[in-house]
């Protein structure tokens, strides 16, 4: 089964690669029968989800990866963590961080009605926060497109956030700036327009693909819209901050 594969392979840290059509995964559709395979296998283990990441949803992380649209996998409640927070190098085949907004949904959004605009997008909304991404990409190598179906297959790398404070009340997202510190040090700077021009429109792509699947998107879910700048990798011991200018910070101690 793919799916137990995919997971053997995480538990493993193998390097990234593409399963093929030899396990089945010849569309996107069969690419996330898979995930919700291998998301029901950790669910069986006792996790419990909290919400969606959606990733891929700024232009950086498209050209990074050569998938030209959006892609969502799901968060379990066990990973996700209050800032300031603690990963280990050792849990990780290559630990990646991504600056994004996190939304929580305040109101059921039903399969037979999904958010159609920003606007409504912003009103199921009742907070939001600073969040970082925590994934694992298992030394994928990027100079050629990875393998969308592998990827989505595999929950989209997600392996959890940590988020800030929420708040019912924020700036315009579109025109916030995000900062990634390391050891103090600046190293990369993005705007809330370079997430589909909002960091709440991938809500309304969210919604729309739940809704092609019979899908709810259930008041309470948390969910990380998509990285404002390309993933950071850690590599050693460090310590990240990430900024969204009037919305707060996320500190990550990076361990061995």
């Amino acid at each position: 089964m793919a799916a137990e594969r995919l997971i053997l392979e995480n538990q493993q840290k193998i390097r990234f690669h593409s399963l093929g059509s030899a396990f089945g995964i010849d569309d996107l559709a069969a690419a996330y029968a898979v995930q919700d395979e291998f998301v029901k296998i950790l669910q069986d283990q006792g996790e419990v989800p909290a919400g969606y990441k959606i990733g891929l949803t700024s232009r950086a992380m498209q050209d990074m990866t050569g998938i030209p649209h959006p892609i969502s996998g799901v968060v379990h409640a066990s990973m996700v963590r209050q800032s300031p927070a603690t990963l280990h190098l050792s849990d990780y085949g290559r630990l990646g961080l991504e600056l994004e907004v996190a939304a929580r949904i305040g109101k059921t959004i039903e399969p037979d009605a999904p958010l159609r605009d920003l606007a409504q997008a912003a009103e199921a909304v009742d907070a939001v926060c600073v969040s970082i991404e925590i994934i694992d990409d298992r030394n994928a190598d990027y100079s050629e497109p990875l393998d969308l179906l592998t990827l989505v297959a595999e929950n989209s790398w997600n392996h959890g956030i940590v988020t800030s404070e929420f708040v019912s009340e924020w700036p315009d997202l579109a025109a916030c700036t995000g900062q990634i510190y390391r050891n103090g040090q600046l190293e990369s700077e993005g705007s809330g327009r370079g997430v589909l021009g909002h960091p709440l429109m991938p809500l309304v792509w969210l919604s729309e693909h739940l809704s092609r699947r019979g899908e709810a998107l259930p008041a309470g879910t948390i969910v990380t819209t998509g990285n404002f700048v390309r993933t950071v990798f850690a590599e050693e011991p460090c310590v990240f901050r990430f900024d969204i200018e009037g919305l707060g910070s996320v500190t990550v101690n990076v361990e061995h």
